[in-house]
């Protein structure tokens, strides 16, 4: 398309406004079509460029085409027309993404003679009808300074001012207002800007799906210490300072990430054909295809890699150029009191470290942690420069482990770990962890790349929020606590490598313990417990934790009662690292409980059968004072019950209670409890529409169901679901639950796939109950097509346990062995897979 032609077209013959907006729209959209083609060629801050030019050319364009519809044959120079338009924020620094807001100044000057408000007016209209996304605002040059000063986003973006065209004199006019704008209050500015990346960092922090431009080592952060050294030195760009702030390597470093960054934002925007600055787990494929990488994961870990990158150097290098500009004089004699040794100051649990000190050696950075008081610190980013440049040699000597192991000998230590982390030295520190660094975690559950995890797990040990884990914790020795430590910081380091993760972990460990000399058997045990690390969560969620077979093939590899509460504990850390809402009261109910029926079996040398735990559970319920109030006759209807599982899973108090709200029951009851997730209990005689339940209620994803016959013909259901609800949903819930009493209503069930090779019939589990495993892709209403089918089967549910991440399910069900259902196993798996 010849757009200059077709412009002097519509304006020769007097074409309306609708006309133009019309042409440029079409002409934007033909150029946004072409920026896919375009990537290819240019990625990174040279397409970026090539972008930002062409939306000057168009914006050019439209600003001559509106004086051209005001003058016609009348047009006065350019230059003469107190108007510039001027480029701003990310449009202003030649880094406007594609579906970025682009921001423009138009700032004029009021003279006489000249119709700038209608100039002015057309110009946007023109804009915003060819559908250009515009941030804008218009100001007279005279009333910038107060406008800045008002405002600290306008000030922020106005130091990226740009020219784009329009009056170099008013131009001219704008950048004195503008330099007299970036003197004025430098300091409180400067103050200003770091409090608000501090909330932003805390709100974006590091993660598996990071946000490229507000997140920790995004792209916001390499903006903040440009603004800075504008608002300090008057640079036009950070290269600049190259040399004297900072060495040509070290810029050279930073803008290799900064480059990975522009492609990965720039491709997600194209991707997702909107404002997309998240890198989600769904769009890492194509954006691994677009730039060219070959497996996904190493793409990923380029990105941590690269936010790593950038968040050390712009922690350093802001600091460094803030700290003599901000310096207040009452703090000086606070730090002569608060001086460790020289150069080294700690005040208000946060350590210093001044710019002029040479890096010190590894070993005596570590001295200064050792000889601290023990407890969790901050660090200032001098001290982080200390410990990025330190040298360290390989391989460490047996000095720098028995430093290491003093440290890990404290109670926290979290804090020196992501000190460690920060400066770049955590793999140079503990060498086992060079192939999980920067490494992502694909599962759909982990929320942190494996060395933040790793990290994040050592604080949830130091943090306990568990009063009866803290109690177990407790009891520990110093040895004991030690190797914990060590395990549940070391735990995921074998990962990265196509063995098992488990495995190759359990040797890394036994490497670590003996450098820091552990002893053979405390070595024996550090092995165990990383190799078993997922053993307690994987047996506690998927498996039925009542059953003795299940208990003793537990115990026959965790091995002691001790190694049991280690890994009870490093299990409690390990889940709580994950981050999010994965350890939440349900999951606690069931590791305890496992906890405490593997001690049982645990601490007794005969071995406990089901039927001898049976036995032993009703002497406690007989004993209560609440039981013997009972009549004798509900007496011996509650020691009837058939289902051993029912006095397993539940309390001898909660066994009495439930038995007496059972017998209260005419034709059904239920209580709602809502506290940090929902359960319902359902008492009935009469039938109960499960299906329909369930699909009502499927938008809260169920955790775990339970189904006991009590006696009288009566049912005990609960059902534990992961999220909670609030105000007017309690009272949908209440009137769903009343609703599924009647047998004659129907949801329309969703299209399910289950193929058979991912449905197991165990029907060797227990005497009287066989167990059904589905494990498949996570669905919605997969639970509710489950029990439709096994109500078409009339099969009796005694319990399910229900266990999904993102991309998986793993669903066990334990069903009575009733109506030869061994024998028709077929029949089952055929139905649920529809014979897929």
């Amino acid at each position: 398309m010849d757009l200059l032609l077709e412009i002097e077209n519509i304006i020769e013959k007097r074409g309306s406004d609708f006309e133009l907006s019309k042409l440029f729209k079409q002409y934007i959209k033909e150029y946004k079509e072409s920026l896919p083609e375009l990537f290819k060629k240019n990625q990174g801050k040279d397409f970026l460029v090539k972008h930002t030019r062409k939306l000057d050319s168009i914006i050019s364009l439209m600003y001559k085409t509106v004086l051209r519809r005001v003058f016609g044959n009348y047009l006065p120079m350019r230059s003469s027309i107190p108007i510039a338009i001027v480029a701003l924020g990310s449009y202003g620094r030649e880094q406007l993404c594609v579906h970025s807001d682009i921001d423009l100044l138009i700032v004029y000057e009021e003279i006489e003679g000249y119709n700038t408000q209608l100039i002015i007016e057309k110009l946007f209209y023109l804009a915003l009808d060819a559908g250009m996304k515009l941030g804008h605002r218009v100001h007279e040059v005279n009333d910038l300074f107060k406008a800045a000063n008002e405002d600290i986003t306008i000030r922020t973006a106005l130091m990226e001012s740009r020219l784009i065209t329009g009056s170099p004199f008013t131009w001219h006019a704008t950048t004195k207002e503008l330099n007299k704008i970036r003197t004025f209050k430098q300091k409180e500015f400067i103050l200003a800007k770091i409090e608000e990346s501090q909330a932003r960092r805390k709100k974006y922090p590091i993660s598996m799906q990071p946000n490229i431009k507000e997140g920790v080592g995004g792209l916001r952060d390499t903006q903040l210490i440009f603004w800075i050294a504008r608002t300090i030195y008057n640079v036009e760009s950070t290269k600049e300072l190259s040399g004297d702030l900072f060495s040509d390597e070290e810029y050279r470093e930073f803008r290799i990430a900064l480059e990975l960054l522009y492609r990965v934002r720039s491709a997600l925007h194209l991707i997702t054909g909107k404002q997309e600055d998240k890198l989600l787990l769904e769009h890492i494929p194509q954006v691994s295809e677009m730039l060219g990488y070959k497996q996904q994961q190493k793409l990923a870990s380029r990105v941590l890699q690269a936010g790593w990158r950038i968040n050390n150097f712009t922690q350093i290098f802001v600091k460094k150029m803030v700290r003599p500009f901000i310096v207040d004089s009452t703090y000086i004699s606070k730090f002569r009191h608060a001086r460790v040794q020289k150069g080294i100051y700690l005040l208000e649990n946060r350590l210093f470290a001044s710019y002029n000190l040479k890096p010190l050696p590894i070993d005596a950075l570590l001295d200064i942690l050792i000889k601290i008081e023990d407890k969790d610190y901050r660090f200032d980013a001098g001290f982080l420069n200390q410990f990025t440049y330190t040298k360290i040699t390989h391989p460490l000597t047996q000095a720098t482990y028995a430093r290491i192991k003093e440290l890990f000998n404290k109670e926290h230590i979290a804090s020196f770990l992501k000190l460690f982390y920060d400066a770049g030295i955590l793999a140079e520190l503990f060498p086992n962890f060079r192939k999980v660094m920067h490494l992502p975690q694909f599962d759909g559950y982990h929320h942190y790349p494996v060395d933040i995890h790793s990290i994040k797990c050592v604080v949830a040990l130091e943090n306990i929020a568990e009063p009866f884990i803290q109690e177990i914790y407790n009891d520990l020795n110093p040895k004991e606590k030690l190797l914990l430590k060590t395990v549940v910081f070391f735990h995921d380091s074998g990962k990265g490598r196509k063995q098992d993760h488990s495995e190759v972990g359990a040797k890394l460990v036994l490497q670590f313990a003996k450098q820091i000399g552990l002893d053979a058997i405390t070595c024996e045990r550090a092995v165990t417990l990383v190799k078993h690390h997922i053993l307690m969560s994987n047996v506690a969620f998927k498996e039925n934790i009542y059953n003795e077979k299940t208990l003793y093939k537990f115990m026959s590899k965790v091995g002691d009662t001790k190694n049991l509460k280690l890994l009870y504990i490093l299990t409690y850390a390990d889940i709580n690292g994950v981050g999010g809402d994965t350890y939440n009261s349900f999951n606690a109910k069931l590791l305890k409980d496992l906890y405490l029926s593997a001690l049982e079996i645990a601490e007794n040398k005969e071995r406990i059968t089901d039927a001898k735990k049976r036995l032993i559970i009703e002497k406690r319920v007989k004993n209560l004072e609440s039981f013997k109030a009972l009549p004798r006759l509900q007496q011996k209807k509650i020691l009837s019950v058939e289902s051993n599982l029912f006095f397993f899973k539940h309390s001898p108090a909660d066994i009495v209670e439930i038995a007496k709200e059972a017998r209260a029951t005419q034709e059904y009851d239920f209580i709602i409890k809502n506290r940090e997730s929902l359960t319902i209990e359902i008492l009935r005689r009469v039938p109960l529409n499960i299906g329909y339940l369930l699909s009502m209620l499927a938008h809260l994803n169920v955790a775990s169901m339970e189904i006991f016959t009590l006696f009288d013909d009566i049912k005990y259901f609960r059902i534990d679901f992961i999220k909670n609800v609030t105000g007017n949903e309690l009272i949908e819930v209440e009137e769903i639950i009343e609703r599924s009493f009647d047998m004659s209503l129907e949801v329309k069930l969703r299209d399910v796939t289950i193929n058979i090779h991912e449905i197991t019939l165990d029907c060797d589990h227990s005497k009287t109950h066989a167990e059904l495993s589905v494990h498949t892709k996570n669905q919605k209403g997969l639970l509710s097509y489950i029990m439709h089918c096994f109500e078409e089967l009339h099969i009796n549910i005694v319990t399910a346990k229900i266990h999904s991440t993102k991309y998986k399910a793993k669903d066990s069900f334990l069903i009575e062995k009733i109506d030869d259902i061994c024998d028709n196993g077929e029949i089952i798996v055929k139905l649920l897979s529809k014979g897929k």
